[in-house]
């Protein structure tokens, strides 16, 4: 017998129905992320991620290029939401993420969402359901679920982050995100505003990877490698070394532990404003990529998934072009 997710049990004892109206009441002077702008969301005010009371849903897909754990044989069930609480200026999904005009046209109600989660399931059959940049509408992706479950979603749920979390959002998440999924992104905080334009990204995003692998712990898979609940943390390797990688991989070791899946990802390639910024206008060379590879094997950090260099047009996105962003003729 195949055990039910979490979620369905919160669902049953009416736990996620609270956690939902409590989630949605805070969009009133919203505060779901750390940027806590206090934009009456409910009445159609925009925060600073350029999201308002509707959730723009960019693409539904079966994406096969994410790590081997989710893609597996039938894809990962990836919804790709638009906007995003962070501005990075080399943003390989720029079209969607910094495009709020464009985004307009790609909102839908919960309800509507539901559906597309039903369809991942049902009509890809995927072997889960992968939230792409969910944060700014983590409240609206919880009514849909609400929704969902009582038509038979049953899939894990992965939560795919840039890591600039709210704790106290991410703690309304336990038991029902399977799988976290969340980017470190830097090491440094000047960086991480230079980049990114957000304060702070280091202590909170490590807040957040902390509270993550509280309620999932490390990545635990099935007989047929497919992941069913933990941890994995994606690191993209910056050129220059912008990501201050070595110091991210010793904290993730030193305050978590070494046993940690990671995804190190060397597919960088200079996109959105990156072109026009000299330390960012390049891919990262071979030396960069063996440097990493070398941080790891000192470490002792063993599992998880390195990309290997000089594969970054396999990974580029266009939203802009009909059926799949990753699969075109």
């Amino acid at each position: 017998m195949v055990d039910l997710p979490r979620y369905v049990e919160l669902y049953e004892s009416g736990e996620l129905q609270r956690r939902v109206l409590a989630l949605e009441e805070r969009l009133g002077n919203c505060d779901v992320c750390p940027r806590r702008c206090g934009a009456n969301r409910l009445e159609g005010e925009i925060g600073l991620c350029n999201a308002g009371k509707l959730v723009a849903v960019s693409s539904v897909c079966a994406h096969r290029g994410e790590e081997p754990a989710l893609s597996g044989t039938k894809g990962s069930g990836a919804v790709f939401f638009g906007n995003c609480n962070l501005r990075c200026v080399y943003c390989q999904n720029y079209q969607i993420s910094q495009d709020p005009a464009g985004q307009r046209h790609h909102e839908v109600t919960p309800s509507r969402l539901a559906n597309r989660m039903l369809h991942v399931q049902n009509d890809l059959r995927c072997h889960n359901l992968n939230l792409v940049s969910p944060t700014q509408y983590v409240p609206q992706i919880m009514r849909a679920l609400l929704e969902a479950i009582p038509h038979g979603f049953r899939l894990p749920i992965v939560y795919n982050t840039n890591a600039y979390e709210e704790l106290s959002t991410l703690q309304e998440l336990d038991g029902v995100i399977d799988i976290y999924l969340p980017d470190l992104k830097y090491s440094s905080n000047t960086i991480a505003m230079q980049l990114s334009d957000v304060a702070h990204y280091v202590p909170t995003a490590r807040s957040a990877i902390k509270e993550m692998y509280r309620q999932v712990g490390d990545l635990q898979v099935g007989e047929d490698g497919i992941a069913l609940k933990g941890l994995i943390i994606r690191h993209l390797i910056l050129p220059n070394d912008l990501a201050g990688s070595e110091e991210s991989l010793k904290w993730i070791a030193r305050e978590l532990s070494p046993q940690v899946t990671v995804s190190i990802m060397s597919q960088y390639i200079p996109r959105h404003k990156a072109l026009g910024m000299p330390p960012l206008a390049r891919s990262i060379n071979a030396a960069e990529h063996r440097r990493v590879v070398n941080i790891l094997d000192v470490l002792g950090m063993e599992n998880g998934w390195m990309q290997e260099a000089g594969s970054q047009e396999f990974y580029l996105p266009d939203f802009t072009a009909d059926g799949h962003p990753f699969e075109r003729g």
